[in-house]
């Protein structure tokens, strides 16, 4: 008679471990399995620039944020403090092969960037940190600081823009533009 009550205590115990590996409930799943979030339809929707030097492609992957009644180094990309450049992830710097940015030689790869604005000179900040928010920002994963070229727009930008200038096929700007300010920084392909 003992052995029957343990063998049924072991073929209940049994059951219940089985019954805890089952998969979880359909409502769980259903929450894993969110459809893509259509990002052209934030208030900042995305954007992209390339160029080609040498072969190679530069990629910037961006969100686009609108002045919207604000100001560059107030409310929006405050002097003194590192800006995002852009809204939403970070900014994506992507190069297939070797390039100089500025005086600064960038080995082929992914990076973000950053900015550092000022009534002054701007910085270009490439960070090697990928992945993260856009306000995410370690300073210990800085790969460079290079100082921008700033000028006045004869017209106001209202929607963020990063471009690239080409120059020849080993060269172009990369060109940030927002209400009445143009930054340039020259690369050129190694």
């Amino acid at each position: 008679m003992r052995s029957r009550y343990l063998i049924a205590l072991f073929t209940i115990a049994f059951t219940l471990a089985a019954i805890a590996q089952q998969p979880q409930p359909q409502a769980q799943q259903q929450t894993q399995q969110k459809p893509p979030q259509d990002k052209s339809k934030r208030p900042s929707p995305p954007g992209t620039a390339e160029v080609t030097l040498k072969g190679k492609k530069i990629t910037i992957d961006y969100s686009r944020p609108y002045l919207k009644g604000r100001h560059v180094g107030q409310e929006l990309a405050p002097f003194g403090q590192v800006w995002r450049t852009g809204a939403n992830e970070a900014t994506t710097f992507v190069t297939e092969g070797d390039v100089k940015v500025g005086d600064v030689n960038v080995p082929a790869g992914n990076y973000t960037l950053f900015t550092l604005p000022s009534e002054g000179t701007w910085k270009l900040i490439i960070n090697k940190q990928t992945g993260q928010w856009g306000t995410r920002y370690d300073e210990s994963q800085v790969l460079a600081r290079i100082d921008m070229q700033k000028s006045q727009l004869p017209h106001p930008v209202e929607q963020f823009t990063i471009s690239f200038g080409k120059k020849s096929n080993d060269s172009a700007d990369l060109v940030l533009e927002w209400e009445n300010l143009r930054l340039n920084v020259p690369l050129k392909a190694k």
